[in-house]
């Protein structure tokens, strides 16, 4: 929470089941968040909830209503959802006998109740409209759903999703087998673009800590139970995707259309995964064989939306002026010369160690080498499209004899 604060996050959606230590769970949390000067609420997951819970939802909600950390907005209660098309919102505002701001994640294409406040949209990467990733015909952008919300919504409370990768890739070992890509690549970048010319009311990260669909933001270090996903988010940080978001969430905070007056330090954020995509995966891949496919979300071999990906290594860099910047992904280098502020680049993705440098009049300021090289093989003996991240800055220079340009 500390980290988060550091950065203009000013509240955590406290994602809840119906488990039987929940209540146990978020006293826990609400009471870490108080103690950090930290805000929370409660987001009801409709895989768990139903929608004839209302009272039982109000009932959460009063519950930790009057809790110091307790997010309040408009002098209400702030609570939302994921899912919960159909809940009878009014009757769950009544139970909770306390003003709340319900902002819920429903479709918009079913309507909204009058006692909805507000709606968050969970689809924060292109798609094809049915959950997947999208195709020639069928492409749907992050944009395209905050005009159908925003329009919907008529001047109530907008949240726009920002994330910055999506990868799931669970078989038979689990019950909810699912194995899918939305396209990213330099989604993060563009996507906090985007919110700077919309200024909603209000932005959700997606997420801090969901290691199984990919779109981790927090460290890695961060104690959690292992539902699988390990096999391909071990030794993956997303480190440098928060602080490339630093100063865009400043800017948005303070109303401006840029992030570049917020941008304290010379930063160069990478990423890029960590095998080719055509890599052949299929004698060891843990999604070569049939599994329960209720959900009509899982695919054999490769993750369903493969081809939507680049094989390129991506680059942010935050300059407070411009510089030339350096990179070599497998032996082959590429030179650019990049302005002051924020400034998004791709190079093609190279087979071997993976290094970089920021140069000004002459000297090195930032250099480095990847830990993670691209491999041309099967980590874990999995098709692997989760994203490898790091950062740059002032204290990672090395010598130039360190790494060879």
């Amino acid at each position: 929470m500390r980290r988060a604060k550091s950065l203009g996050i000013d509240a955590f959606a406290l994602n809840i089941g119906v488990d039987t230590n929940t209540n146990q769970q978020l006293e826990l949390a609400y009471e870490s968040a108080r103690q950090h000067s930290m805000k929370v609420f409660l987001s009801f997951d409709f895989n768990w909830w139903q929608n004839d819970q209302a009272f039982e939802i109000g009932e959460m909600i009063a519950r930790f209503a009057t809790w110091p950390a307790q997010l309040i907005v408009d002098n209400k209660t702030f609570a939302s959802t994921f899912g919960g098309d159909g809940l009878n919102v009014s009757a769950a505002k009544e139970a909770a006998g306390t003003p709340v701001l319900f902002v819920p994640n429903l479709q918009v294409e079913l309507g909204l109740e009058a006692a909805v406040d507000g709606l968050f949209n969970w689809m924060a990467w292109p798609h094809n409209g049915r959950n997947k990733a999208p195709t020639t015909h069928n492409n749907v952008s992050v944009g395209d759903g905050d005009r159908a919300y925003v329009h919907a919504l008529a001047g109530r409370p907008y949240i726009a999703p920002v994330s910055p990768w999506f990868f799931t890739h669970f078989g038979p070992e689990v019950s909810f087998s699912k194995n899918w890509v939305f396209p990213a690549d330099l989604l993060w970048y563009e996507r906090w673009s985007e919110i700077l010319a919309l200024q909603p009311r209000f932005v959700e990260i997606v997420s801090w800590n969901d290691y199984g669909e990919s779109h981790y933001t927090g460290p890695l270090h961060t104690l959690h139970t292992d539902d699988g996903s390990s096999k391909w988010v071990n030794d993956m940080p997303h480190d440098g995707w928060l602080e490339m978001a630093k100063p865009f969430i400043a800017a948005f905070k303070a109303g401006a259309p840029s992030p570049d007056n917020y941008i304290t330090s010379d930063q160069l954020i990478y990423w890029y995964r960590p095998a080719p995509r055509g890599q052949d995966c299929d004698s060891t891949d843990t999604c070569m064989v049939s599994a329960n496919n209720s959900s009509g979300d899982y695919f054999l071999g490769r993750p369903d939306g493969w081809t939507s990906v680049q094989d390129s290594v991506f680059v942010v860099s935050l300059l407070r002026g411009p510089a030339t910047i350096h990179i070599k992904s497998g032996g082959r280098l590429h030179r650019y010369d990049a302005p002051a502020g924020a400034f998004p680049q791709e190079v093609p993705m190279i087979p071997g160690e993976q290094s970089f440098s920021v140069s000004r009049g002459g000297k090195i300021i930032l250099s480095g080498a990847s830990s993670k090289p691209v491999l041309e093989n099967c980590i874990c003996g999995l098709y692997n499209f989760n994203a490898y991240g790091n950062i740059l800055t002032p204290q990672s220079l090395i010598t130039s004899s360190d790494i060879q340009f």
